[in-house]
Formats: structure tokens, sequence, C-alpha cells
């Protein structure tokens, strides 16, 4: 399958089990294609110093349209893993009533602790709000970096993997209360942003002009929400990843219930390709 394939039926999965419906079967070649997103360039600006956070790459001149990034340079031996940390209203309902126990995957983020493995961690306000301690333990690792996923991991347009569509009007609002909720935890703090479903176009990039941010997508998406198993994940990111490329995967582990199993897998991979995981900012800086 394809990139494009891998990321509509990943994200499409994603996005239906978060509004509350049961996890789909995989979405056939002939599905639809994904709403539009904006590529612009694939550099970003030198990193700059923000109160309460160590480093601050990612920031752009407030006002700018922002750059939006798929992979860093192709010519050096790096790679950089990005986790995602949704959180939805529908997931916080599913965590009160029990039928999910934790969308944490701890295992995850102890195994990138004990390898000493740089990562890049995407964060919504309402994931950081329901594990507090968690992100506090994310913020205290120099290896890893804090980015910004919206709050409540709604759409920025329309069509979006019927993930509920956030008002034009709150598009900055939302993102900017991230960051305010992102930044009591100190650590390695940015601005860069990744939209929910990687679903962006000029309207609502023109909407984050003011916060001065970095959006990145990626440019292999691993699949790992709902896979059945680690070898689908395993082979998703090993089949696509080169020197230079952003790595999406998801550190909800009720909705990526294998992406602790496939990591061993997926870094002896990079080891034997000469790819050496590095901090999302040290790729593309």
């Amino acid at each position: 399958m394809s990139i494009h394939g891998r990321m509509l039926a990943a994200v499409t999965m994603l996005a239906l089990t978060a509004c509350g419906g049961p996890p789909p079967a995989p979405a056939p070649a002939s599905s639809p294609a994904p709403p539009p997103v904006e590529k612009t360039v694939e550099s970003a600006p030198a990193a700059t110093t923000t109160p309460g956070a160590t480093t601050t790459p990612g920031a752009t001149t407030p006002g700018a349209a922002p750059p939006v990034i798929q992979h860093g340079l192709r010519d050096a031996g790096k790679v950089a893993l990005t986790f995602d940390a949704d959180m939805t209203d529908a997931m916080k309902a599913r965590l009160r009533r029990g039928t999910v126990s934790s969308y944490a995957n701890l295992r995850l983020l102890s195994m990138l602790e004990r390898r000493r493995i740089p990562a890049t961690f995407f964060v919504t306000g309402q994931w950081a709000e329901q594990y507090p301690d968690v992100t506090r333990r994310i913020a205290g690792n120099p290896r890893f970096e804090i980015a910004n996923h919206s709050y409540e991991h709604a759409a920025f347009t329309g069509d979006c993997y019927n993930l509920p569509r956030l008002a034009p009007g709150d598009m900055t609002g939302d993102v900017a209360k991230t960051f305010e909720t992102l930044l009591p935890y100190g650590g390695r703090q940015t601005r860069y942003f990744r939209f929910p479903g990687l679903c962006h176009d000029r309207a609502a990039l023109r909407a984050l002009a003011p916060l001065g941010v970095t959006v990145v997508d990626g440019d292999v998406v691993s699949g790992d929400p709902f896979a059945r198993g680690a070898a689908p994940v395993v082979d998703a990111v090993l089949s696509q990843v080169k020197p230079g490329s952003i790595v999406v995967m998801h550190v909800t582990e009720a909705n990526a219930r294998y992406t602790d199993d496939a990591l061993p897998a997926i870094l002896a991979g990079l080891k034997r390709r000469n790819l050496q995981p590095v901090a999302l900012s040290e790729l593309i800086s």
C-alpha cells in the first residue's frame, strides 16, 4: 500500500473511533482521496527562547503564513520519531465510563527512556490535562521535545475523516490555548504544530499566522492506530523510511496498541540502515 493509502487508513480509523464508533476495517484502496493539504516549504527557522522552556525551535515571524514541513534534509543519516498524543471529548468519555483503561502508553515511554532515544511528542491540551504526571515526565527528559497538536483534536477543515470541525473563528485560540496549557510543564518546548488528521488548507494556515508556528506533517505514517499486530507497523515504517524522514506514530495506548511492541524492531531496522533517531529540531533546523 502507498503512503497515501496507509495515511488514509490509519487516520480514518483513529478519527472514527475518536468520535465514538468502533474501529472499522482498513480502508480499501478505492477510498476517496483525503482533503487537500497545503505543502509549502521544507525548511525551519533558527530556534528562539521562550520563558518556561529550554528551547523553542520552530518559531517563525508572527503574522507570516507558517511553513509546512514534510521531512528534513535527505543527505544526512538522521530521522525524527514523533508521537502524537490525541485526546477528544469522546475519548475522555470512554475513560470515564471505563470502556478503555488508558490513552498513555507508559511502556513505550519507558522503552524510549531506557534506550536513550530522542523523540518529539505532539501533545493535545486535553491529553496534557488528562495525564499531567506523564506530561511532566516527558518534559523532564532532555532528549524529548514537546510540540502542539491542538487542544481537543478537532478538524481544521471540512471532510477530515469525520472529526468534529472546529469553527474557523476558534482556530487561532485553540492552538494558543494549547501552548498556554503546555507552557507550565517546561522542558524542551517548541513552536511546532501538527494538524489533527494532517488536514489543513489556506484558511487554516492563515489562522495560525499570528502564532509564529511551523507546521509539521511527516513523510512516514506508521499506521499504528488500531493495527492488529506489531508487524504491519514495523513494515509501514521500514518500507518508507529514508534519510531525513519524519515518522508519525502515537503514544495513545488504547488507540495504538502495538506501537510499543513494534518499536524495538523499528529501532533495529533504522540501525541496519545507518539511520540515527534525533530530535525533530535537530533534523529540520
